[in-house]
């Protein structure tokens, strides 16, 4: 570890290797960038040209509208000896270990000596190992990895599970949160609800009319369709809520046929999506096999109410009866109850989900960071 004589604070360069630059990690990066007695540096596998990539999910190019790369000190593989970069380090960071780059990196940084930290995304309900041999295969292979970690990061309760079951010991796994910015969510949908009665004259939504959203990709796994087959199967009283998709994917054309009346909105970007969010009465995010979830985080933060998948990674973390509600997976009769129950509390509930996320942000983040890399000194 380094000293820096004119803070007399002993550093910890870390080392923070990651595939390419992700909008919600960015923010934190920034903030980990701050930290007394922590020097990072970034390691991204890729970096696509202008950050505009191709994104299969959306099915579209996508360039996201908020800076990926300041505040923080970064490289890339094509332009780093990852060698000399892990040597250099006081302590490597991974996140994932499937990329051959994150493989590379684990394997060097045990002959360097340096502690790695491992957070990855997994849980069994989105990735379980799968049955007979291929899943015995894929298990003795996971925890060839596993003992080359030091300390692993776990962003939630079932990722905590999914190590636990895989034979990592408690003491070596450390709780950090998969959070977004809570506080921008909050201050652009603030910013938002003095216009509201501008966004739903332009979505041709009248304003007494409840809003359900969905937000993010079209994708068969996320089942944004359930929707819109629970809204259908509900007897309402008076018009029935408005149904919103906020982006975009293979699923579109097929919604539209499904739910002609339903408003779709296209991609969105960034710094727009808390005025959706705010606008909405629920958010509903039925997927199958969702890792976590961080669209949940973002209309949270902005005061919706929230209904999951039991098969969505966040739910044991952040929703229950007081912001939302979770149900069977691909069950369109409970999604319609809970639609109807929702709907009528929803207020209630948004406040609740913006009290509950609160305290599940970046200050929790960083919090867990730092004890991670204290305990790196302690772990043989």
């Amino acid at each position: 570890m380094g000293v820096d004589m004119g803070r007399s604070v002993v550093m910890t360069r870390l080392l923070y290797i990651v595939s390419h630059p992700i909008q919600y990690q960015a923010p934190l990066l920034r903030r980990v960038a701050t930290e007394p007695g922590i020097e990072l540096r970034v390691l991204f596998e890729r970096i696509h040209p202008d950050h505009r990539y191709f994104d299969t999910g959306f099915g579209r190019d996508v360039k996201w509208d908020i800076d990926l790369t300041d505040g923080y000190d970064y490289t890339s593989k094509s332009k780093a000896n990852t060698a000399e970069e892990i040597r250099k380090a006081d302590v490597v960071w991974l996140h994932g270990w499937q990329s051959p780059l994150m493989k590379i990196a684990l394997s060097l940084a045990k002959q360097a000596g340096r502690p790695v930290l491992m957070r990855g995304e997994n849980c069994d309900l989105a990735m379980p190992d799968g049955p007979g041999l291929p899943g015995w295969l894929k298990r003795i292979y996971i925890a060839r990895i596993f003992r080359r970690c030091d300390l692993f990061l776990a962003i939630g309760s079932a990722n905590r599970q999914y190590y636990l079951s895989r034979g990592v010991p408690a003491y070596r796994i450390v709780d950090m949160p998969y959070a977004v910015d809570n506080e921008v969510f909050a201050e652009r949908s603030a910013l938002a609800r003095t216009d509201r009665s501008a966004l739903r004259a332009r979505l041709g939504v009248p304003p007494t009319r409840k809003i359900v959203l969905f937000a993010g990709k079209l994708q068969r796994r996320k089942k944004p369709d359930l929707i819109a087959a629970a809204l259908s199967a509900a007897g309402w009283n008076g018009d029935p809520p408005a149904l919103l998709f906020v982006g975009d994917g293979e699923l579109r054309a097929d919604l539209e046929r499904l739910a002609p009346d339903a408003i779709f909105t296209g991609f969105v970007n960034q710094t727009e999506l808390p005025a959706y969010y705010d606008l909405a009465d629920i958010f509903v995010l039925p997927s199958l096999r969702e890792p976590w979830g961080l669209a949940v985080n973002e209309a949270m933060a902005c005061g919706t109410a929230v209904i999951v998948s039991d098969q969505v990674g966040c739910a044991a973390d952040l929703v229950d009866s007081q912001t939302g509600r979770v149900v069977p997976a691909d069950d369109v009769t409970a999604l319609t109850w809970a639609l109807v129950d929702c709907l009528d509390r929803s207020e209630d509930m948004g406040k609740a989900a913006r009290k509950k996320i609160a305290r599940w942000g970046f200050n929790e983040d960083i919090a867990g960071l730092k004890t991670a890399l204290a305990k790196t000194a302690d772990v043989p």
